[in-house]
């Protein structure tokens, strides 16, 4: 069935849905059929998607860090059943960031494993004219993945944070973070600046991927049941985020600071891409 909303109403919708809306409270609010609202952001995500594949070649970073932020399709991977849809469980979103522009120039959905981490350490190879410092956690598959990416092309360190975990002496921090203690960097690959291996901004994008995409809000119902649909929600919030979202610190959009785009985009722009 063709979508048959106008323009003003498309550009509020995805709009909405780029700013952490859930569809049925866009539905409550702009009386649009839930419906109706997730085909129009499933088309308009995929589109994102291709649009980002395009824009994001042949790119100048130099400090890129590497994290992943967890979700899940239909039931948590835990709560699994044999007779379940195969398409549910867990579901991680490995993005890289560049510490200097805030750019994304790469993302992944899929699940944590060193088949996924490879194909996200490649795309990201793939997109990059100059030699790079990555900077990632200690999970096992990237170094596997960046040297097979990156060969010797590459200076490459890890950083190690270690928690304190203290919910049975204080219960109500059930629902926050962990305690910090301390960190631990360490060379990998090449010879990394070790100032600068660090993964806080690309953690503190987790915090704004949450905030934008309702699907990896916590403890709420807007959980996703599809996982294309799960996909082409994140690859609105990235587009979103690179070029029409500005940036606090920047000023400007990342694709600005990183000389991509040479003014804002608005969601009208977006919304007329995918036309």
């Amino acid at each position: 069935m063709a979508n048959v909303l106008n323009t003003d109403k498309q550009i509020a919708v995805i709009g909405a849905l780029a700013e952490g809306s859930s569809i049925r409270s866009i539905e409550r609010i702009t009386g649009i059929h839930r419906d109706t609202i997730m085909r129009l952001g499933v088309r308009v995500g995929r589109g994102c998607e291709m649009l980002l594949d395009s824009k994001m070649q042949d790119l100048n970073c130099h400090f890129l860090q590497f994290d992943e932020v967890w979700g899940f399709i239909g039931k948590k991977e835990r709560h699994l059943r044999v007779d379940d849809n195969p398409g549910y469980g867990d579901v991680w979103t490995f993005c890289a960031i560049d510490a200097e522009t805030k750019l994304v120039p790469s993302f992944l959905c899929g699940k944590r494993n060193h088949e996924t981490a490879n194909a996200f350490v490649q795309d990201v190879a793939s997109r990059m004219r100059n030699r790079v410092q990555i900077s990632t956690d200690a999970l096992r598959g990237y170094v596997e993945a960046v040297e097979q990416s990156f060969g010797a092309d590459v200076d490459y360190g890890q950083i190690v944070k270690v928690y304190v975990h203290d919910i049975a002496q204080h219960p109500e921090r059930k629902y926050s973070a962990p305690s910090f203690a301390s960190a631990i960097r360490r060379p990998i690959m090449g010879e990394p600046d070790m100032e600068k291996i660090s993964t806080s901004y690309v953690e503190r994008l987790n915090a704004t991927t949450r905030l934008h995409v309702k699907r990896l809000s916590r403890l709420t119902l807007a959980f996703s049941k599809k996982l294309e649909n799960f996909k082409a929600a994140v690859a609105l919030h990235f587009a979103y985020y690179n070029f029409v979202k500005r940036h606090g610190t920047l000023r400007c959009t990342p694709a600005m600071a990183a000389g991509i785009e040479r003014d804002f985009w608005t969601v009208a722009d977006l919304v007329e891409a995918m036309a």
